[in-house]
């Protein structure tokens, strides 16, 4: 059949949802593993006494019909093979029947046993079967050993394609820029272009954006997320209070993270992006803060100028289309960005730990506290000495020594090590839980997509439990400013500060514009990736620009500023990701998408902005609990990163690396080194963040990775680059043909002068006319053909033509 099979070809009206309703006694459970619309195909072989010749036919019923119990499940059956024939050849019927079996399970043949119109038709489709279909002798396996499946189902679009007649060739860089002004990055060449097309598409989702948070799936993530962006930024508020003399601290990031959480929420182009304080900005604030008390001048008043400018900056970078440079952050950027913050978050929930073992040493030394017995008592002092602190009360005993007005601490840094390691043991497996071979699959669904949270409140009930002093998370329990000299609107001007302040402002402001930008894009370039089939597009242009009026409204009330937190979005995407509901037994569940929604984004801040009302709960989770959140955030974010696993191949020997697509089209030694210089960028970058007086130049380095990035175009050819990062846009249009484009060339002349037919092996060596080299190729399966390249000169070329002419 020339045409691809259609599954519109033919009705199909049976449905295994449509059948609950009949009676049958099948395995109705198996049922819910089958998909809507299934049909069945039933093989019957046999032998009778009555015939003296096979006897075989295949039938297709206009309509699927339920043949009793005929079925395992009661699924209607559309086509029957029957197979007779007379006494002693029962074992080959059973071999005829497996094969057909097998191919009316091959989802090409049983297209064209649908469309088919005489016997010819199945015989093509046989035909076409047996082409594709790999042999394996039978010395070559142990046919008692089961082979396992693939872990994905190879795609059959390539048999089903037509054959194409000669068409041009497509422009792979008019390719690209289709792809970019589609998403939004490219220049419109008016004012506010880039808004105003975000806008027009993403307002056609806007009502779906809230139907299609209807799931718990949604709740599980809200809540996860609450958690997950509480504690930092309660963490972020002490580090702020020392940072900036208490003018900003917890209370100020919970009402900026409701301020900004809602606003973004709202209105944002890309609700799934999770906003969040980061380290730059930090030290940003820093920086000011101690240059205002250098020079006497009033901190909140002339940062308000700064954050007016910024937020000024970042619209005129809105009104020029100024996001379209997103498409110079390609995958080498934005790994070393993402993987960077990952080993902060790691890095961070460790040292945690380790300065509650400081703080809570385990061998305290002397603890001057004894219980002794009560007055009148005839028990001794050694009786009462074996009470502990928290028991002595409880005999009516009398705790006597300097030390007695706060417990004993010894056991305090063990159960923080015991709660941060439980936490993030109990998120991974529960996480994990889903592909378990335990309970029905929605409950399996259910503890996969809650296990941060069952694992938060195990851990915190255990810690309740045994009654050890671990530190509790700590939130303000009134809603007032933390320094009393302070309201809840800045003054714009103040008599400290003099009158060309507000015009000097602009020149910190132009560093901060940079470090919000670079946070804010790389932070959407990572979740608009194309792994994660997202459906309703981006919003580069209009995320900037809500972003700006946010921190133009945070300046006016003395609030820290929230960007684009990228280890908190990666994992907001991560708890969101869907999965085929059906799924043949053996078979992974296919990834389907992100559950697009903005729903989880406002209730995360909402409640985050309530959090002053549940202090009295909040004060029992054990911090080490959340620094196990941190643990596990930073190492479920590093999960499907490229760059991390281009890092563990280096240390497998070759036949243990995984089967990696780029590993089968780059040699190892030039993945190593795209490697290794990503590695040492990632280094610099953690070097530069690490010291207080560099770490202000780290956004400007992020745009210095972009230029490293473009040189590595003379290091690697246009092909590698494209197979393990993204292609940069050129300034001009490549003159010469794409490297990629020879090699396909050079691969189809051997296709043409191969000598020998699919399935067999051999080998070829030919020389491209005007070409310096020689290409050897291989067969080595049916249709694949492995060849190298190396230089011959014309005498060699020629004998090993020729020895394989003979």
């Amino acid at each position: 059949m020339v045409k691809s099979p259609s599954n519109q070809s033919m009705a199909r009206p049976g449905s295994g949802s449509e059948l609950s309703e009949q009676q049958h006694k099948g395995n109705t459970h198996f049922m819910r593993k089958i998909p809507p619309g299934a049909e069945a195909s039933n093989i019957l072989v046999g032998e009778v006494d009555f015939l003296e010749r096979t006897l075989s036919c295949f039938i297709r019923l206009s309509q699927a019909v339920v043949l009793g119990d005929l079925t395992e499940v009661p699924v209607p059956t559309r086509f029957v093979f029957i197979l007779l024939g007379p006494p002693g050849s029962q074992s080959n019927f059973h071999e005829i029947g497996r094969a057909m079996a097998t191919l009316m399970s091959d989802e090409i043949f049983h297209e064209v046993a649908y469309r088919a119109r005489k016997r010819d038709h199945l015989l093509s489709g046989v035909d076409e079967f047996l082409d594709a279909v790999t042999v394996l002798p039978p010395g070559e396996w142990d046919p008692t050993i089961r082979i396992e499946p693939p872990a994905a189902v190879p795609s059959q679009e390539v048999r089903k394609r037509p054959p194409e007649l000669p068409k041009e060739e497509v422009d792979e860089e008019e390719e690209e820029a289709r792809l970019r002004e589609e998403n939004g990055l490219s220049r419109t060449g008016r004012l506010f272009g880039g808004l105003i097309n975000d806008i027009k598409r993403k307002a056609p989702w806007y009502i779906s954006d809230y139907k299609d948070a209807l799931s718990m799936q949604c709740i599980a993530s809200w809540i996860f997320l609450y958690f997950a962006c509480l504690s930092p930024i309660i963490t972020f508020g002490g580090l702020l209070a020392e940072a900036t003399g208490k003018h900003m601290a917890a209370m100020e990031s919970l009402v900026s993270g409701f301020v900004c959480g809602m606003g973004y929420g709202f209105f944002s182009g890309q609700p799934l992006t999770i906003l969040g304080s980061t380290g730059p900005v930090l030290v940003f604030e820093s920086i000011i803060y101690e240059f205002c008390l250098k020079m006497g001048w009033e901190y909140m008043t002339f940062r308000f100028w700064i954050g007016m400018w910024v937020a000024g900056i970042c619209i005129v970078l809105t009104a020029i289309d100024a996001s379209a440079l997103v498409c110079y952050i390609t995958r080498f950027t934005e790994e070393n960005f993402a993987t960077l913050i990952a080993f902060i978050f790691i890095y961070k929930a460790i040292e945690n730990v380790m300065v509650i073992g400081k703080n809570f040493p385990v061998n305290q030394g002397i603890y001057d506290c004894i219980c002794t017995p009560p007055i009148g008592s005839n028990a001794s002092v050694i009786d009462y000495a074996k009470y502990n602190w928290d028991y002595c009360e409880s005999y009516n005993g009398t705790l006597v020594g300097g030390d007695c007005g706060k417990p004993p601490t010894e056991n305090v840094f063990l159960m923080s090590v015991v709660l941060c390691a439980g936490t993030f043991i109990i998120s991974t497996l529960l996480k994990e839980f889903k592909n378990a071979l335990f309970f029905p699959s929605i409950v399996r669904q259910y503890i996969s997509d809650f296990s941060v949270l069952i694992a938060i409140f195990a851990m915190s009930f255990f810690d309740y439990s045994l009654g050890v002093p671990t530190q509790k998370l700590e939130v303000p329990n009134e809603l007032k400013p933390t320094l009393s000299t302070r309201g809840w609107l800045i003054p714009p001007f103040s008599e400290r500060n003099p009158w060309w302040s507000p015009i000097i402002a602009v020149f910190p402001a132009l560093l901060g514009t940079i470090l919000i930008f670079m946070d804010q894009q790389i932070t959407a370039v990572i979740v608009n990736r194309k792994e994660n089939k997202l459906k309703k597009g981006c919003g580069y242009h209009l995320d900037l620009f809500i972003l700006s009026i946010l921190i133009a409204i945070c300046s006016m009330m003395g609030l820290p500023w929230f960007v684009a937190a990228t280890v908190l979005s990666i994992n907001h995407v991560n708890s969101l990701k869907l999965e085929s509901e059906c799924s043949a037994p053996g078979e992974k569940p296919q990834f389907l998408g992100v559950r697009e929604q903005r729903v989880t984004h406002i209730m995360i801040f909402l409640t985050i902005g309530g959090s002053v009302l549940l202090t009295p709960l909040l004060g029992h989770i054990p911090m080490p609990v959340l620094f196990g959140v941190f643990l596990y955030m930073g190492v479920a974010s590093l999960k499907g990163l490229q760059f991390f696993d281009r890092i563990l191949i280096m240390f497998m020997p070759a036949k243990y690396q995984p089967d990696y697509m780029f590993l089968r089209q780059v040699p190892i030694k030039r993945v190593h080194l795209f490697t290794i210089i990503q590695l040492a960028c990632l280094i610099i970058l953690w070097l530069i963040k690490s010291f207080s007086q560099t770490s202000i130049l780290f956004p400007l380095m992020l745009v210095v990775m972009i230029g490293i990035r473009k040189a590595l175009d003379l290091v690697f050819t246009r092909r590698e680059l494209k197979i393990l990062d993204d292609i940069m846009p050129e300034m001009t249009k490549r003159a010469a043909a794409d490297d990629l484009h020879k090699l396909d060339a050079e691969v189809g002349l051997l296709a043409r002068i191969f000598p020998w037919g699919k399935g067999s092996r051999g080998r070829v060596v030919t020389k491209p006319p005007g070409s310096d080299s020689a290409i050897a190729g291989e067969a080595v399966g049916p249709g694949l053909i492995s060849c190298t390249t190396s230089n011959a000169n014309e005498k060699e070329f020629e004998a090993q033509s020729s020895l394989l002419k003979k």
